[in-house]
């Protein structure tokens, strides 16, 4: 098996693996991982369409990943005060 043919096969492996993976953060690092290690396979082939797609799935799962993880910012009030109105007869 050439050098290629594995680095071909091992991109498949993970991006298979990242399916098993609990969180969205998680799976989308696996496949941006993945991405690369295509994109150095599309390399040693010299076929620019496998790079540049795996250079874009790559880059998007990457930044999916970051803004997965960014906790979501609050309202500077979070609950609303109900007037008590058991006190009027």
């Amino acid at each position: 098996m050439k050098a290629a043919d594995a680095l071909g096969w091992l991109a498949t492996a993970v991006f298979l693996a990242s399916y098993s993976r609990k969180s969205q953060q998680a799976l989308r690092l696996t496949q941006a991982a993945a991405a690369l290690l295509w994109v150095v396979y599309g390399i040693l082939l010299h076929a620019l369409p496998i790079i540049v797609a795996n250079l874009l799935v790559a880059a998007v799962a990457a930044y999916s990943s970051r803004t997965e993880a960014a906790p979501e910012r609050s309202p500077a009030i979070t609950t609303s005060v109900e007037p008590d109105l058991s006190r009027i007869s």
